[in-house]
């Protein structure tokens, strides 16, 4: 049996076969050669609905000559009732056109190269293909296309929705407002695992500190454990993107602060991150190091870069 030869169409269309049959719509033709011996030039299918619009097929048995598909079946998907859309209305869609080998059981399935996605609007309410097939192979009934003076065309689409959730990530480096100053109090008189900050905003996003004054193991590694919060991860699609410094501050020369960097995406399920051993309590306790003045200490996060998501 002979090969299905497909115009080259500017080389902008390709053909596969396959089994199933098309998703949306499917025209047979009986009698097909008096239907050409009429001389008609096309022949509009009935409506269809497919993806919540309607559309019909239009088929020119020799081929439309005004686009120069002479000598070829010409076929097109066109969008009907269009007339209840709102001005400047446009709908994008992939689409396939079908046809029937009744030989071997398959459907000759031609479509846009790469998957080229169409434009239909009220100015172009119609794509397809000029050169969807040539005359010669259509009537070589080996092909298996034209069986008993009968044909089967067939169309599946799929709309592409434009109402798709958008995402906006943007990078922010130091941002208004990133520094965020906690005093803390009465440090030796500390009593509970844990303290938290008042909440800091910065940017669009809410954050606290978090300190263990005993570590995180509650004294039994010595150590303090500091942490940055981010309040404002509620629901599981909040991330937020900080890259952060956590220090003590040295209150005698303003300038041997203790000082750690991090970064981290938080999210719901890990929407702290810091340091367990942020230093070791001893020199914490050590006046020289002017960090705990008047059983005070003053810690600070400082926000680097951040993400902002719209």
């Amino acid at each position: 049996m002979g090969e299905t030869k497909l115009s080259d169409d500017l080389l902008t269309i390709k053909g596969t076969k396959r089994h199933f049959r098309p998703a949306h719509y499917l025209l047979k033709i009986q009698s097909y050669s008096l239907l050409c011996d009429t001389g008609v030039e096309k022949y509009d299918s009935g409506v269809f609905e497919a993806s919540g619009h309607k559309w019909r097929l239009s088929i020119y048995p020799k081929g439309n000559e005004k686009m120069n598909g002479s000598g070829h079946i010409s076929i097109y998907l066109a969008i009907v009732d269009t007339e209840k859309y709102t001005l400047g209305w446009e709908i994008y869609v992939s689409f396939k056109l079908l046809l029937f080998d009744q030989i071997r059981d398959k459907f000759l399935t031609i479509q846009d190269v790469d998957g080229v996605i169409r434009r239909f609007h009220d100015i172009k309410t119609e794509w397809g293909f000029h050169k969807f097939l040539s005359l010669e192979c259509f009537n070589d009934l080996s092909q298996g296309y034209l069986f008993n003076d009968c044909c089967v065309f067939g169309a599946e689409l799929f709309v592409h929705d434009r109402n798709a959730k958008r995402e906006i990530l943007t990078m922010i480096k130091e941002p208004i407002n990133r520094t965020m100053a906690w005093k803390i109090e009465n440090f030796s008189s500390l009593d509970k695992v844990t303290y938290y900050s008042r909440i800091f905003q910065v940017g669009d996003v809410k954050w606290k500190l978090l300190v263990y004054p005993k570590g995180i193991y509650n004294g039994e590694m010595k150590v303090m454990s500091l942490f940055l919060l981010c309040c404002d991860c509620v629901l599981p699609e909040h991330k937020f993107f900080a890259q952060f410094k956590i220090r003590i501050k040295d209150q005698i020369n303003n300038k041997n602060h203790i000082e750690k960097t991090g970064k981290h995406w938080f999210t719901t399920s890990s929407n702290e991150c810091g340091f367990s051993h942020f230093m070791p309590l001893k020199d914490l306790q050590d006046l020289c190091k002017g960090l705990l003045m008047n059983d005070a200490l003053i810690v600070e996060g400082e926000i680097i870069v951040m993400s902002n998501v719209k």
